[in-house]
């Protein structure tokens, strides 16, 4: 598998994210589904990259930055075929890496609550992210929680 930089102009990649959107209508209630759209990813302070197999695409997600130290994981989706490969394990670790790298002390997300968000849970809490207080412009509500977890940065090269 490998990583991408995604410009989302791709098919496959606009694809799995209206894949993604419409997931996220289907398990929040209207007003409760925080997902970025095409225009959102696309904003200047957030990276999205792809996981690919050949030609195909495994998953995506995305880092939004907020200040020079906290920054937000966003997006992130396995495409139903690629489930249980460990796409979202890898795709997780990048990010988790680049914010290293960008200086982020303190990486954040926010996501919903219920049986269909168990597996990412598992997947945050496995790398060391503890539920806190909503953040940014987040409410909390019984649909949604919040996950941080503290970074060291990278040394300088």
């Amino acid at each position: 598998m490998e990583i991408r930089e995604d410009d989302l102009s791709g098919q496959q990649t606009q694809a799995l994210l209206r894949l993604h959107l419409t997931g996220m209508a289907d398990t929040s209630p209207p007003g409760h589904s925080f997902a970025l759209d095409l225009t959102g990813l696309l904003a200047p302070d957030v990276t999205v990259w792809s996981v690919w197999d050949g030609d195909a695409i495994c998953g995506i997600g995305a880092l939004k930055r907020h200040d020079a130290a906290m920054a937000e994981v966003k997006s992130m989706r396995t495409h139903p075929d690629q489930l249980r490969r460990g796409v979202a394990a890898l795709l997780l670790e990048h990010i988790l890496s680049i914010a290293r790298e960008r200086g982020v002390t303190r990486i954040s997300l926010e996501t919903g609550s219920g049986p269909a968000f168990e597996p990412a849970l598992a997947l945050y809490r496995r790398r060391g992210f503890a539920s806190g207080p909503a953040f940014a412009d987040y409410v909390a509500s019984p649909f949604n929680q919040f996950l941080h977890l503290d970074l060291e940065a990278a040394p300088a090269r």
